[in-house]
């Protein structure tokens, strides 16, 4: 009987100390749960990264659908792209302000665009002369990394250089520049798609190249247009020109060159043109003033390899 008495004892204390134990194991649970409640809330305001995968995704997709899907994947994202990436992958990251000799040896090429940029730097080195250093420009209304890559003639879109109209190539070898900066891309997505134009801005910097194969390529991304000039049916429009970017990122990073991501520091919190930057808002939407030349080249001067 005495054993009976015992043994019930020893089996009450031991369920005792059972019971003494789950708080302790709850307790974990609850912090595990805290914890990951509190990552939860560290990570959403990063929505925007996540967004970022999604244009890459979008852009792969591109990629193997063609441009009919690209174009289609565009317009139906687009009522979701509330945020938008502040960078584009690969691009290079912010860095101490340069000297203005950095670009003492460098060639800006582009379009329109760019255009502004060579009017604008032309006239402000009356006062500032050391702007840009002593950067050239290789700049033409209407140009595209399509038509870049056409003959030379009398009709063609080609620049001229010191009164001369050559290719792309030539001149930057005529220029001896050792960094070539170039912004193409509004004149060819249209015409070629995503993945047209960012093959033929490929083949184009190669051809720079094999007469210059001692420059350092600089690709900056293409800026995005105001809101009010953004038709998702329209081929050029920011989904697409998102898409174009990153094709341009994987271009950089498979061939070593620099990407400049020029498109981050003039576009607004919903990924189109700032309207302060344009000046033709009720135009084509494209066009920089005065200030947005200013940012651009403050994000030239901060962004060069360390």
């Amino acid at each position: 009987m005495k054993r009976k008495i015992l043994a019930i004892l020893l089996a009450v204390m031991l369920m005792s100390a059972g019971c003494a134990e789950r708080p302790s194991s709850s307790a974990s649970s609850e912090s595990a749960s805290s914890a990951a409640s509190s990552a939860a809330e560290v990570s959403e305001p990063e929505s925007s990264a996540q967004e970022v995968s999604s244009a890459a995704s979008s852009s792969d997709a591109a990629a193997s659908g063609g441009e009919t899907s690209s174009a289609g994947s565009g317009a139906s994202s687009a009522p979701e792209s509330t945020a938008v990436s502040a960078s584009v992958s690969g691009a290079l990251p912010e860095s101490p302000r340069a000297a203005d000799s950095f670009f003492d040896d460098a060639i800006f090429i582009g379009d329109s665009v760019s255009l502004k940029l060579n009017l604008f730097t032309t006239k402000t080195r009356q006062t500032e002369p050391n702007l840009l250093g002593k950067a050239q420009f290789l700049t033409a209304g209407s140009m595209g990394s399509g038509n870049a890559l056409q003959p030379v003639s009398d009709e063609s879109i080609h620049p001229l250089y010191n009164g001369t109209k050559m290719s792309l190539a030539d001149a930057v070898a005529a220029a001896g520049a050792k960094k070539v900066y170039i912004m193409l891309g509004m004149n060819d997505l249209a015409v070629y798609g995503v993945d047209g134009a960012a093959a033929n801005m490929e083949t184009l910097l190669k051809g720079i190249l094999e007469k210059s194969p001692d420059a350092k390529i600089f690709v900056e991304t293409a800026t995005p247009l105001v809101k009010a000039k953004n038709i998702a049916g329209n081929k050029l429009n920011n989904d697409n020109m998102r898409l174009y970017n990153e094709k341009l990122s994987e271009m950089c990073q498979r061939n070593g060159w620099y990407l400049v991501d020029i498109c981050s520091a003039v576009q607004d919190s919903e990924g189109n043109l700032n309207v302060s930057y344009c000046s033709d808002p009720d135009d084509m939407g494209i066009h920089f003033t005065d200030e947005g030349c200013r940012v651009w080249i403050d994000y030239l001067y901060t962004h060069t390899p360390q």
